[in-house]
């Protein structure tokens, strides 16, 4: 069929066309290639020369800044300071033993320092730089520098490393960095073990307190460079750089004037002590005593200091306000008191009769006060602490109900703070005997626990918690981080108790009258000052056994035993009694009775919380105001100076 000069000269048009499109395709192709040959050949010229001249370009790590730690003020608890090393890379440094060997005729190197070196070059990929002497001296530096042609491999850095200003004060809190170990990448704290940071030798990473527990927000992200090197492995100049996200600045609730005030007021007793907002949950201060220098495990502590806090039988380590667990002894009566009055099984005005101990199936349990109390009701159970009285509820109300309130007050929880092994303690009921003990719950288990003894235990943290929630009538929550990078951390408020308001008043009151009346146990711990009235109660738990042979011939005197077996001193308390704005927690170890050894030194405490300062001797009863300005200026406190805001090195 033959074609008409139409279609023909439509096919032309279209294969026309066609051409047109596939010739601009090929034009634009030949073009992408001319420019990116040109900016290989021209603008990356200097780049490829390197490459093709043995690899002279190598690319490193830039490890973040570590982020800071202030206090609730703006007070700065942990910084960075600029730090001078020397680093070396294998792969660029050849005769590593030779370059070792010059290297140390150039700065001082222990021998174990260049031990761990060949160690961690020998386990490490040849590119990763090994850091061979930390904490050098501007001079020893630039010798370095100057004979770099001498030294192929190794680089001179200025890198961060932590620093705590304050020291001893924020130990157990803050807690403290070191390098990473074996046993770190082990942990589920540092989240991601593959980060090419932890891989760095001698880099820093929380080991406990806030630093291990905030780890991954402090910690940042790396950053990078690239940087020409010649034939000997000198850094010629840096081609690039990305840099890395600085850590989170992490903001605690923690006042540092007052945790400086605890800790030293602690002193060198075997101690803790909490300070809460009983609205709230905000700490404020969270001791533990003896404390330790934070700043040498940074730096590398020594065999013999680590050795004398190893050996320490006050256990200086430890951060006992968290993670010791006590039998709460007396200040547990508040509970048990709650649990019978919500279920309804005793009357506040009941009186029972105290003779000094109470007989349960052939068993003698006894009061604290050898003659007993005569009849007590349940303010004046409180105020004077009558053990009987408590028994006798106990054996009313059972273990499941006195376990059920010891929960709704705080007791036997973990709370969720960056701290390192917060401890649950223990609120014993019958399930939990048949499972742990393989035994059943037995009558005396359940009066030993009315009185906070037996198979009860609670942790400081616990009982201020306790406290705060009495005071408050709110569940409230221990809260530690108080903002991040600026950014307040919100703080759901804390719903009512499902407690009676009735209830707790008649508590509060009991526990106002352990300090305030003439015969409350705590009553030489009183605050005088209008306003300021401490409501509290003191508490005694036994460490060993009373034999009824020793109870006979007289119960030995706790200061006449040996340090390890006198009882755990308790105290709890808050204030103002009328509007509470602070809670607080007193437990010394061994250190005997509550109203002589705890009490004062939560009063002391508390005061200083509500006063913002060193509180006026006239807060304090008028026969005391000598001995308490002696103690006053006997105690070492840090210069004010010491804490002001926003200091910073990095």
């Amino acid at each position: 069929m033959r074609r008409t000069p139409k279609d023909t000269e439509e096919s032309a048009r279209i294969i026309g066309r066609r051409g047109l499109i596939l010739g601009g395709i090929q034009l634009a192709f030949m073009g992408v290639l001319v420019g990116r040959m040109r900016y290989m050949q021209v603008e990356q010229a200097d780049e490829f020369r390197l490459l093709a001249e043995e690899n002279r370009i190598n690319i490193r790590l830039l490890p973040p800044a570590r982020g800071l730690i202030f206090d609730r003020n703006g007070v700065t608890l942990a910084e960075n300071e600029q730090n001078y090393r020397v680093v070396l890379v294998r792969e660029d440094a050849g005769d590593v033993d030779a370059v070792l060997d010059r290297l140390r005729k150039i700065v001082p190197l222990a021998p174990e320092e260049l031990d761990r070196a060949r160690r961690e070059l020998d386990r490490l990929s040849p590119f990763v730089p090994v850091t061979v002497a930390d904490r050098l001296s501007w001079e020893d530096i630039a010798e370095v520098a100057v004979n770099a042609p001498a030294l192929p491999g190794v680089t001179p850095e200025v890198g961060l490393s932590r620093v705590y200003p304050l020291e001893t004060d924020f130990a157990h809190v803050v807690g403290y960095v070191g390098p990473v170990s074996d046993y770190d990448l082990t942990q589920g704290y540092l989240n991601d073990d593959e980060d090419p940071l932890l891989q760095i030798p001698k880099f820093q990473v929380g080991k406990v307190g806030v630093e291990a527990r905030l780890e991954a927000p402090l910690r940042g992200k790396a950053g990078t460079k690239r940087i020409e090197v010649n034939a000997t492995g000198r850094v010629m100049r840096e081609l690039g750089r990305q840099e890395g996200k600085a850590g989170d600045t992490i903001q605690v609730t923690i006042d540092s004037a007052l945790q400086n005030y605890v800790q030293a007021r602690l002193g060198e007793e075997s101690a803790s002590a909490v300070v809460m907002e009983p609205e709230s949950g905000d700490i404020l201060a969270i001791g533990s005593a003896p404390a330790f220098d934070p700043n040498k495990f940074v730096r590398g502590i020594s065999v013999a200091d680590y050795a004398a806090l190893i050996e320490d039988d006050h256990r200086p380590l430890a951060n006992k306000s968290v993670q010791g667990i006590y039998p709460p002894g007396s200040t547990f009566k508040m509970i048990t008191a709650l649990a019978a009055l919500e279920a309804g099984v005793i009357d506040p005005q009941e009186t029972i009769w105290c003779p000094g101990h109470k007989e349960v199936g052939g068993r003698r349990f006894h009061c604290w006060r050898r003659g007993g109390h005569g009849w007590v009701d349940l303010d004046s159970s409180l105020s004077e602490s009558c053990d009987v009285y408590y028994y006798d509820i106990a054996e009313r109300v059972g273990i499941e109900k006195i376990a059920a309130m010891a929960r709704k007050l705080g007791l036997g929880q973990r709370y969720d703070l960056p701290m390192s092994a917060v401890a649950v303690g223990l609120m014993p009921n019958k399930a939990w005997k048949r499972e742990n003990r393989d035994s059943d719950w037995v009558i005396g288990d359940t009066l030993n626990s009315g009185i906070g003894q037996g198979f009860v235990l609670a942790s400081p943290l616990q009982l201020a918690v306790m406290t705060a929630r009495i005071a408050s009538g709110k569940a409230v929550v221990p809260r530690l981080v108080k903002s991040v990078n600026g950014v307040e951390q919100p703080a759901p408020p804390a719903p009512p108790l499902d407690i009676d308001p009735d209830h707790l008043r008649l508590i509060r009151q009991g526990m106002y009258d352990t300090i305030n009346s003439r015969d409350g146990t705590a009553y030489g711990s009183r605050i005088v000052a209008d306003g300021m009235r401490l409501a509290g109660k003191t508490g005694t738990s036994q460490v060993r056994n009373i034999t009824a042979a020793e109870r006979a011939r007289g119960v030995t005197r706790n200061e006449d035993l040996p340090w390890e077996r006198r009882d755990h001193a308790l105290f709890v308390s808050y204030a103002p009694h009328d509007a509470p704005t602070v809670a607080c927690s007193v437990v010394v170890e061994h250190g005997g009775g509550g109203a002589l050894v705890a009490a004062p030194v939560a009063r002391d405490i508390v005061l200083q919380a509500l006063y913002g300062g060193t509180p006026p001797l006239s807060a304090y009863p008028a026969s005391q105001r000598g001995t308490i300005r002696t103690r006053q200026q006997k105690l070492i406190l840090r210069d004010p100076a010491e804490f002001t805001p926003g200091r910073s090195r990095a």
